[in-house]
C-alpha cells in the first residue's frame, strides 16, 4: 500500500508539475505571434512597394 508520506510527496509533486504546466502555457500564449499580424507585416510594405512602383511607372 501507499503511505500517506508518499501520497502527499506525490500529490505535491503532481501539483507542481501541474503549475509548471500553466505557467509555461501562458508564458507560449503571450508571446505568440498571430496570423493576422504576420500577414499585416507582410502585406504592408508589398502595397507600399506597388503603388509606388505604379506611380513611377505612369510618370
Amino acid at each position: 500500500m501507499i503511505t500517506d508520506n508518499e501520497l502527499h510527496r506525490l500529490a505535491v509533486f503532481l501539483g507542481s508539475c501541474a503549475m509548471m504546466m500553466i505557467v509555461l502555457y501562458h508564458f507560449l500564449d503571450v508571446n505568440a505571434k498571430e496570423d493576422s499580424e504576420e500577414e499585416e507585416n507582410v502585406k504592408v510594405p508589398n502595397t507600399g512597394n506597388k503603388q509606388a512602383v505604379e506611380s513611377a511607372a505612369s510618370s
